[in-house]
């Protein structure tokens, strides 16, 4: 992929310095302004490339909508449920975080309230040896928390939806539904992110299938444990503690909860130890050069696909399909709207490309047709927006050239417009794109897709040639190269390489079927 241009980065909150230092380092201008107000914001936020904050700073749509150039929401720390995740995609910008940044100190903490919520009880605590703790989530911090807690001889059980059993076996949790979590735990403690299926996680049915006197820790985000339930769970002793480092409002207006006597309470502490903001800054600002630099993309949230685009020879592949998708946009302008689209790729070269390449053939097809602008983060959001049906095949039979596709390494894009389907095929050959086939018209030397190019659709005669060119050398146009059709027969796709776009298409009219022109 070709590096992404970052020059001025806004960074909102009080980062750890080393962020500054390392993205100055690498040429990229740093402005830190702390506190702003939303509307202080939006109007600073016009003039930046990224935006590098922890948690305080909220993303909103508002915000978004409001950026001019913004290619890069940076989260120095793991969660980023302060960002409007959606509203960033829809406008191409990636959203990255730092995965790891504070996991030990997460950790940490979460075992910290676990030891302190074992010794709530008047005059009297329990050990930990030979408990059961149940960790709901088990990504790095959970697989933490359980190595830690094991040391002490709890048996550790636990659910998530994506790590694997076998794995999470490895780090000695039993793996299991929540069904079966619930009745078996002596304490709990949560580490997914906030979203809908986890908001509310614990609440009075499930505290209800837990056994009397469970304790509950939540260092992760407020909301997976519901509040009004877990003081009903305290008050009533079907929960014996709680340890709280996170609240749905924070602080919490609401002190109900936290002068509980049997809650222990912090003020969203869980990565704030110096080692955890230093590493979260300095891994925030290392991504993002890396990035900029081309070197790979760790961290991205709403972009997966872009991880893919670093590998070697992966931008021209990109350019292909982008190139190839704005062909067809432009020879099916006046059919449009489109309602499905085919991709079907061929060789080695391909292997894996399946996210970028229907991504790139999505930026060409949606190029001036959506009011956003499309590019690899956002395109696939904007073609489901407009109900655009994709498929994509990797095709293991190769066909010969008379059929349509080139022997070796190919991308095949076939639209539906209408009830009627339009195909390009393209190929990267000498470390460019081009095209070699349209709409079932083989070229006899593939088509360059650069510059400006000229598309018809007309019957093979000796004098179409001479009569296209001297049409365009009455409009001051050069006619730079030219790509007939193999075919010698029927209506067939021609296509010139122009020195300028012409003015007026409609002087072709009375030469050829069809036309359509373009600059790539």
């Amino acid at each position: 992929m070709a590096p992404i241009s970052i020059k001025r980065i806004l960074i909102s909150e009080s980062v750890d310095p080393c962020c500054k230092k390392i993205l100055q380092e690498n040429g990229i201008q740093v402005t830190e302004k702390q506190n702003m107000s939303k509307d202080d914001l939006i109007a600073e936020i016009k003039d930046y490339d990224g935006l590098v904050v922890r948690s305080a700073t909220k993303v909103t749509a508002d915000v978004i909508n409001a950026t001019g150039n913004l290619q890069i929401i940076g989260r120095a720390g793991t969660g980023v449920d302060n960002v409007d995740v959606d509203a960033a995609t829809k406008k191409g910008i990636i959203v990255m975080n730092t995965p790891s940044g504070n996991t030990i100190s997460a950790a940490e903490l979460t075992c910290t309230l676990l030891m302190i919520v074992l010794m709530i009880s008047q005059f009297m605590g329990a050990e930990m040896y030979g408990k059961i703790l149940g960790i709901v989530g088990l990504g790095r911090i959970g697989k933490e928390v359980a190595t830690r807690m094991q040391s002490f001889g709890m048996k550790t059980i636990g659910y998530d939806p994506i790590t694997p059993p076998e794995v999470t076996a490895t780090w000695g949790v039993d793996q299991m539904s929540l069904e079966q979590l619930w009745p078996q735990c002596d304490y709990i403690t949560v580490h997914t992110p906030l979203m809908p299926s986890t908001a509310g996680l614990l609440n009075d049915t499930s505290f209800a299938k837990c056994k009397k006197g469970v304790k509950v820790v939540n260092c992760a985000r407020g909301g997976i444990i519901d509040e009004d339930a877990l003081l009903r769970a305290l008050e009533s002793g079907q929960c014996g503690g709680a340890g709280l480092d996170v609240f749905v409002e924070e602080p919490p207006k609401n002190r109900a909860l936290v002068n509980h006597p049997n809650v222990i309470s912090c003020p969203h502490l869980g990565a704030s130890t110096k080692e955890a903001q230093a590493r979260c800054g300095q891994d925030i600002a290392l991504q993002i050069v890396d990035m900029v630099m081309g070197k790979g993309l760790v961290g991205a949230v709403n972009a997966q696909v872009l991880a893919s685009t670093f590998s070697p020879g992966s931008h021209q592949w990109i350019k292909l399909g982008e190139a190839v998708g704005v062909v067809l946009k432009s020879c099916t302008t006046s059919k449009q709207p489109f309602s499905q689209v085919q991709i079907t790729t061929q060789g080695d070269c391909l292997k894996g490309s399946s996210g970028y390449m229907t991504s790139a053939v999505m930026v060409g097809l949606l190029t001036d047709v959506s009011k956003s602008c499309p590019n690899l983060v956002n395109s696939l959001t904007l073609a489901k927006e407009s109900g655009i049906k994709i498929d994509f095949f990797k095709s293991q039979v190769t066909r010969n050239h008379s059929e349509g596709l080139t022997q070796g390494d190919s991308c095949e894009v076939e639209i539906s417009v209408n009830g009627s389907s339009y195909r390009a095929t393209g190929s990267v050959q000498g470390g460019a794109p081009v095209l070699l086939e349209l709409n079932h018209s083989v070229f006899r030397q593939p088509v360059s897709l650069t510059g400006n190019l000229l598309f018809f659709k007309a019957a093979a005669s000796p004098q179409l040639l001479p009569s296209v060119t001297g049409l365009l050398a009455t409009a001051g146009v050069e006619m730079e190269s030219f790509s007939a059709p193999a075919a010698r027969s029927g209506d067939q796709w021609f296509c010139v390489g122009l020195s300028s776009l012409l003015g007026d298409l409609g002087a072709l009219k009375p030469l050829v079927k069809e036309a359509a022109q373009l600059s790539v």
